[in-house]
């Protein structure tokens, strides 16, 4: 996905990076500070530093994600993807060279693992186009709240504190931030072999119900939590109701100590080698509490060994849950294979669509 981003209000400064990830799991736009853009040009662009509206100073952010933290501060841009612009939010720039150390409550979050860098995501960015209109929300704008490991006031890049911001300061949706289809997304994939494919093109297509090009159809929804946006996943006789579908992960990630784990010495640590395919069930519904029908997905989890090098995208790649992510209801994370041959529709928290207000999935 390429994305725009612009001084505030000034089209004439602006850089345009490929290679930003598609994330469902996460909300705001993030890009790697070691980032070059279209033209092969180092992030150069002057944008302004996000600055906490009570003390004035500037604000930057820790992210945690399954695998590791990101650090690094909020700054204000005009972002433009597939032709459409939210002006004017904050945006995080992950491993900016002058802010060199994350706070140790940051770093200590998930297993100490820093994520800093393009090498580490293997993306220029992170467009997250989630359930909700901000990363954090209500939680994080007071003291005390969900920091530390959200937000951080810093007096200098190497002295930052835990802290709070604002609704309007924390990193935005930029979906949520658009004048039209605003309500949510559908990420649009092909189907691919379990075997991988060469290459997989889709569409992230803007608003819920709102255009001709984006109608639910017979999308069957699945309400999430609307505080956390989980829902629940049935395997293997257990309910994990902490579950969600996230295009950021590049497999599918559960527990099951039946299934071989790779070796160290394969280069596929941390995800499932299978002697042979498996083909596998689950059921899906909303969260606890929403009620709502239960959808039965049927998937696959095959080696990468025999088929990575040559391929790209893969519809069986799986892998066990790390340790830093576990959640207390138990978790299924339904990331990128479960994308492949589906319209996901991804709704928004209180925004309105034909069939209510989001958080929901459909597909």
């Amino acid at each position: 996905m390429d994305v725009t981003v612009c001084v505030p209000g000034n089209s004439n400064e602006c850089q345009t990076f490929d290679h930003v990830l598609v994330d469902t799991g996460s909300n705001g736009l993030r890009i790697l500070a070691d980032a070059t853009d279209v033209h092969g040009n180092a992030v150069s662009i002057p944008l302004p530093a996000e600055n906490q509206n009570e003390s004035g100073q500037p604000l930057a952010e820790c992210t945690v994600f399954a695998d590791g933290y990101s650090f690094g501060p909020l700054l204000t841009a005009d972002v433009t993807v597939s032709g459409e612009t939210a002006s004017s939010i904050p945006i995080e720039l992950i491993g900016a060279s002058n802010y060199t150390s994350a706070p140790s409550d940051c770093q200590t979050a998930n297993v100490n693992k820093a994520e800093n860098t393009v090498a580490d995501f293997q993306a220029n960015g992170i467009l997250g186009v989630g359930l909700f209109a901000q990363d954090c929300g209500e939680a994080c704008t007071q003291s005390g709240g969900a920091s530390p490991t959200y937000y951080y006031v810093c007096p200098s890049p190497t002295t930052c504190t835990d802290s709070y911001a604002d609704l309007s300061q924390q990193a935005g949706n930029p979906v949520y931030h658009l004048p039209v289809d605003r309500n949510g997304v559908i990420v649009e994939l092909p189907s691919v072999p379990a075997t991988g494919a060469s290459s997989a093109t889709g569409a992230l297509v803007f608003g819920i119900g709102t255009e001709d090009n984006n109608t639910l159809g017979s999308a069957t929804v699945l309400d999430a939590d609307p505080g956390s946006g989980a829902m629940t996943t049935t395997f293997n006789g257990q309910m994990l109701s902490d579950s969600f579908l996230d295009s950021g992960s590049n497999g599918y990630f559960f527990d099951d100590s039946s299934i071989t784990q790779c070796s160290q010495s394969s280069g596929f640590t941390g995800f499932f080698c299978p002697s042979s395919a498996l083909a596998l069930s689950a059921s899906l519904t909303g969260c606890t509490n929403c009620g709502g029908v239960q959808i039965p997905v049927n998937f696959s989890v095959v080696n990468p060994q025999s088929f990575f090098g040559a391929v790209a995208a893969s519809s069986a790649l799986a892998g066990p849950l790390g340790s830093g992510f576990k959640g207390p209801g138990g978790v299924f994370d339904w990331g990128l294979p479960f994308f492949f041959g589906r319209n996901i529709f991804v709704a928004i928290s209180n925004a309105s669509t034909p069939a209510g207000e989001g958080p929901y999935y459909a597909f």
